[in-house]
Order: C-alpha cells, then structure tokens, then sequence
C-alpha cells in the first residue's frame, strides 16, 4: 500500500505514522481483554483453539480439537439454541454476538461476550470463527471507558493527549475554550504551533523531560499570560504532566492537565502584595526619623520607597516652613525647597526634579501646588501628556518626564500638627503597575510618619539655634593681655541631631596680673542648660575677682547651683601666677587637666576628683602646681574624649598621645586635637582650653600696681 493509500488522520494528511512503528506493538487493551478465538467448521467441530481459548475455557488444545463447541462448552438445556444458531450463522452469513453462559472445564459457568462469524476459504468451504472475552473483564472496561470519556468531557479541568513527537491526538472541551481554539485544529498539530507564545516553551522542554523520565510535573509549572479566548485579562494557568504507556511499558505520549488558576493566582498576588506593602510601613517606621535633621529625614523616606516602591521619589518643602522670614505665597502657587530626590535607576525623570538645596516656584495650576493648598492626596494611575505638563514644574520638565516613560504619579502632602508641610512626589516609569488606591493610602501612611518626624526636626533645630546663639553670646573673648600666659580655645556644638550642652570656658584676669582658667559642663541639654550655664559663668566671674581660693570658689559655686532645681555641673578652675610660676587648681567632678612639659611626657594630673556643682555638703581641695615657661595646661569637658563605643581610659591614652608636640602652636593643637578625637556622631558639647606659660617679668604686666 503507498503512501497515498493511507487513510487520511484528522489533519487531512495521509497518516503513516512513524517508520519505527511497523511493525506496532501488541495492544495493551487486547491483552487485556484476553480475546480467545475458535475456528468451527461446517459440522461445529473445533479445527482451530487458540492459548487465549485455553485460559478463557480452561481446555488445552489437545483436549478441544474435533470436541462439537456446543457439547464441549455448553449446557445440555442450552444445546439446540446453540446448535440453531450456529446453523443460522452458517446459512446467512450473518454474525451474532452477546453474553452467553459458557461451561468452564473446571465445572463453573462463566458469562462470556461471544462475536461469531462465518468465514470462506479459498476451497469454497465455510467455518465459524467465535471471539470471546470475559463478560466481567469487558464490563469492567466499559465502564471504565464510559467513565473516563465522561470525566474528560465534561471536567472544567482542561486535557490534551500528545503523542511522542508532541503532536494533538486529543482535546477536551474545556481545553477547546481555554485555548479559544476548535479542538478539531489542534488535532495532528504541533504543541508549539498551537501554543505559540515564548512562554511555553518552558512547558515544551518540561513535556520532553516527562517523556523520557517518565516522572510526572504535577502542579508545578505555573504560566501567566493571554488566550486567543480572552485577549483583554490576564490569565494563570497550572499544569500538570504524566507520560503515557501501554501495558508492555511502550511509551504513547504525553497528557496534558490544564488548570485555570487565575484566582487562586490574583489572591497569592494580592496577598503578597499585602506583605510587601506591610512590609514596607513596617520599614518605614524603623527607618524614618533616626535623626533630628530635616534634609537627613528626608533622604530616608525617599530611600525607603525607593525601589521597592517607586521608580523616581521627590521630597520638598515649603520654603516659608524652613525660612520664617519669607511668607507663603497668596495667589496659589507654593515656594518649594526641594529636600531629597532619589531613583531606582538612572533616568530623565529624575533630571525633571529639583536638585536637593534649589527653591523652586510652582504655579497655581500644577499638581505639586494644589497638594499643599488643598492639603490633599492626588493620584493619577495612567498619566498622559496633559497630566505629564501639570505634574512637571515646566515644558523642559515635562518632556523629561514624557521621554522617561513615566506613566504614574501620586503627590502626598506631608502633614503634621495641622500644618502641611510640603509634599512627596513619586512616579513610576519602568515600573508597569499603576499606582491604585492602596499605594496611595501607603505613601499616605510613610508621608504621615515623615511629616512628622521634619516637624519635630524642624522645632528641634530652631530650639537649637537658639541655645547655641545663646550660649556662644555667653562665651568670652579673648583678653587682650594676660601676663606670663598664652590661651587658646575652642567651643564646638554637638551634631545637629542633639541639643546643645551646657558646657563653657572662661579665661578671667584678675588682680596682680594672676589669670583664672575655667572650663565646666552643665549636665543636661538646651536653653535651659545654657541658661544655667550663663549663671555659673558670671557666678565665677564674680568670685574670681574676690581673689578666693580655687577651692573656695567651687564652694561658692557649689552652693548656687545647689539651689537650681535639677541641675548638677562639673567644673574645674585654675588660677595662674605669673610670679610664682605656680598654678593652684580645684576640680568637682571633671575629667582631670593634662600638663604638658618639655622634654616629659604629657600625663594627667592626680588630683581631688571631687564632687560635681550642686551636690553639697562635700568640701574641695586645692592642688598646688609648678607651671614654669613652656609648660602647658590642657582643661576640656567629656564631650572630647568620651564616646558609646570605647572605654574613656583609651580614649584619654589617646589624648596624651596627640599632646606630645609641646612646642606646636596652640592653634595647631587645638584643631589636631579636635579633628582626631571628635567622633562623627558626636552627640555632646565639647569646650576646650589650653594655656601655656611664657616667659615673665614684672615689667610686662601693665596690670600690676
């Protein structure tokens, strides 16, 4: 038979199958049925009796050859039905099947399903072949059958029969409609052909994987993506695959399972959305708000929405909140400074954006102004270019923005105590989603959290401000003369971040050309502390002048700051004479001085530690030291040498370490001193004051009498 001979398959081609399927394989379903077939001739005596008719009947050959089939395997009752048929058979030539009771040679009666017909030879003569099965065997099969074709047909579970080359043999309805495809088209054609889309080509090499290991993929492959049946929504799709085989073990192909798990799908999706949005407060509370720095707040929010978030974050405020001197705007627009810009990757959208440090004006009628003036989110899900020309500030920025892609914007005011701030600007461009409802809620709850935290920035620097301008105002000038004597000094506040101290110096001339050298720290923090700070100053300044002991002076000032409610100071005082070379000194509480000498190591002064200012009730001592010309004094507050992450004895071997160049300039030492001990993240007042003894005569002092 040629190829053209072929029956045509169900793709209109002639259906020759494979060359290495001829000769095919016996049929697990005919072995299974176990058909046994007998050969009659014209009497009804058995010619033929095949190994299948041997197991069904339970007679060998031997003993059923030229045995009549109606007495060998029927009842007597049943023989002349038997014989009547037979004959009828013979006569007509037609065939005749059904269930008929046959007797087993063991003695039982077994329902068997008998087809028999009349055959011709090639002599003119005619015989009966009868096929047999076991009536149970072939019941079991048809409901079997019955019950797959049904399952297949009517499940919602979508199901595909491929052969070994991944051809349709077979589909059911409701792959038909998931694939929006007749099934009559997918028959004799390609997996590929029909699901053409790159992002089946995973479940093509998972289905070649299941063909050759024969380990089933069940529910593992989860693909996301469009039908020909609903072009507009995305679907998911689970699949699961099984290979095929006959009872002998040959492989017949591949089954497809399709299940449409688009909901299933959307709530993961949701759910984990969920999380990440949890998430993403969650790190915004943790994050937002660990200084007291507006611009540092800033940069935080716009670091915690960025990537995870948005693509492009913007932070500015108002300028008239950050400047009091300059007032708002009238007409509507708003007088920005922008704060903090941040990007997920380098784009043109971030170029739209004011640079952190520039004020910008926005006109009334653009996106950013109307936040501020009405004090309300705005959210745009899909921006074109109208939107683009009122979110950007003007045309140049907008065609950054429209060249970037940028498809989405919220703008969410940052509001606190009632007063709104400013506003936070976020845009997504290679982001695909849009901004919905629940992101603007989101940012709504990061900005709330922001506003605050710049408010309270805010507040705090100001008060800052103020205590720092107070307490420099407190601090002295250098004397124009100090006989035998030469100071240096410096102040520095503690970082932006924390409140100004109550530290101070004081370097006070006093009578017979002797000079007083003090340093101190008010315990505690802001004006308050600065306030108390000023009292003291002028407090030692009065005492000083009275020529008291070092000793006596702390006593004094003990004594009034013990009378100022909740506060407590360290202070040490030392008063030089010129004449005597000699340096009487007193401490209560403080970190001991430093004495530098030539040709010595600096090393720190073993002195009555005392106890602080306004504990009472304790007396001070008074220390007598040889300060000679080229001697040094070193008086500083803990803010130099004290920090969270070393223990104060190192950081003061770190001290007399930078102290061992007794003849550098004492401007020098001060700034080395500063710049190697001054932690980063300093977070107190540092004074500091150092003397050093010049050679003295009396003539040099004009203050003497």
């Amino acid at each position: 038979m040629s190829e053209a001979e072929w029956p045509p398959g169900d793709n209109g081609e002639p259906d020759t199958g494979r060359a290495d399927d001829w000769p095919s394989q016996p049929s697990g379903l005919m072995d299974l049925l176990g058909v046994a077939a007998v050969l009659l001739d014209a009497d009804g005596r058995i010619v033929l009796w095949s190994p299948q008719a041997e197991e069904l009947y339970g007679y060998s050959a031997d003993e059923a050859l030229g045995q009549y089939a109606a007495r060998l395997l029927g009842h007597a009752e049943r023989w002349d039905w038997v014989v009547n048929k037979f004959a009828e058979v013979m006569e007509t030539g037609q065939s005749w099947g059904g269930a008929f009771p046959v007797r087993h040679k063991d003695g039982s009666t077994r329902l068997v399903e008998l087809r028999n017909m009349r055959l011709l030879n090639d002599q003119g003569d005619f015989y009966a072949l009868g096929l047999g099965t076991d009536s149970s065997t072939l019941r079991e099969v048809e409901r079997d059958v019955a019950l797959s074709t049904r399952l297949i047909s009517q499940s919602p579970i979508g199901l595909a029969i491929l052969d070994t080359d991944l051809r349709y043999v077979a589909v059911n309805p409701a792959l038909e409609r998931m694939h929006g495809i007749p099934a009559k088209e997918h028959l004799g054609r390609y997996y590929r052909e029909i699901m053409s889309s790159p992002k089946f080509e995973v479940t093509e090499a998972a289905m070649q994987q299941v063909l050759k290991t024969g380990l089933p993929l069940v529910d593992q492959a989860t693909i996301v993506g469009f039908s020909p049946a609903d072009p507009e929504h995305q679907h998911a799709w689970s699949i699961s695959l099984y290979r095929l085989e006959d009872t002998h073990g040959r492989v017949l192909g591949v089954a497809d399972l399709v299940v449409d798990v688009t909901e299933r799908y959307q709530a993961a999706m949701e759910a984990t959305e969920t999380r990440r949005r949890l998430a993403l407060i969650a790190d915004g509370s943790a994050r937002i708000g660990t200084t007291l720095e507006v611009e540092q707040t800033a940069r935080e929010l716009a670091e915690v929405t960025v990537p995870e978030f948005a693509d492009v974050v913007a932070v500015d405020i108002l300028d008239h909140v950050i400047d009091d001197h300059r007032p708002a705007a009238g007409d509507g627009s708003a007088l920005f400074r922008a704060l903090a810009v941040k990007t997920a990757y380098p784009t043109e959208a971030a170029q739209a954006a004011d640079p952190p440090g520039r004020i910008a004006a926005y006109d009334a009628d653009r996106l950013a102004a109307r936040c501020v003036r009405t004090g309300r989110p705005i959210l745009i899900s899909h921006a074109d270019a109208n939107d683009l020309a009122h979110i950007a500030r003007d045309d140049r920025a907008a065609t950054l923005l429209t060249r970037a892609g940028v498809h989405s914007y919220m703008a969410v005011p940052l509001t606190a105590r009632g007063h709104i701030l400013g506003f936070l600007g976020l845009t997504r461009a290679r982001d695909p989603r849009p901004f919905d409802e629940d992101d603007l809620a989101i940012a709504a709850e990061l900005a709330s959290r922001a506003a605050v935290c710049i408010d309270n920035a805010r507040a705090h620097q100001s008060v800052r401000n103020a205590a720092e301008t107070l307490q420099r105002s407190l601090l002295p000038d250098h004397p124009p003369h100090l006989p035998g004597l030469q100071v240096a000094s410096r102040y520095l506040p503690a970082q932006a971040a924390y409140e100004v101290g109550g530290d101070w110096y004081d370097v006070l001339p006093l009578d017979g050309g002797k000079t007083a050298l003090v340093v101190g720290d008010v315990m505690g923090s802001g004006i308050d502390a600065a306030a108390t700070m000023g009292r003291l100053r002028t407090a030692t300044a009065a005492f000083a002048d009275l020529d008291l002991d070092p000793a006596q002076v702390l006593q004094h000032l003990d004594t009034i700051t013990s009378r100022l409610e909740q506060y407590i100071a360290t202070c040490v005082y030392a008063a030089y004479d010129p004449y005597r070379a000699e340096c009487r000194i007193a401490t209560a509480g403080h970190l001991p001085p430093v004495v530098v000498r030539s040709g010595k190591q600096p090393e720190l002064l073993d002195l009555p530690t005392g106890t602080p200012l306004g504990v009472g009730g304790v007396p001070f001592e008074t220390t007598p030291l040889s300060f000679g010309p080229g001697d040094q004094l070193v008086l500083y507050t803990d803010g130099l040498v004290e920090t969270r992450h070393h223990p104060i004895d190192e950081r003061l071997d770190i001290l007399l370490g930078l102290l061992d160049a007794p003849n550098r300039p004492l401007e020098e030492t001060c700034d080395q001193l500063l710049h190697d001990l001054r932690h980063p993240d300093n977070h107190d007042d540092i004074a500091l004051l150092i003397a050093r003894a010049q050679p003295f005569t009396p003539d040099q002092d004009h203050l003497q009498p």
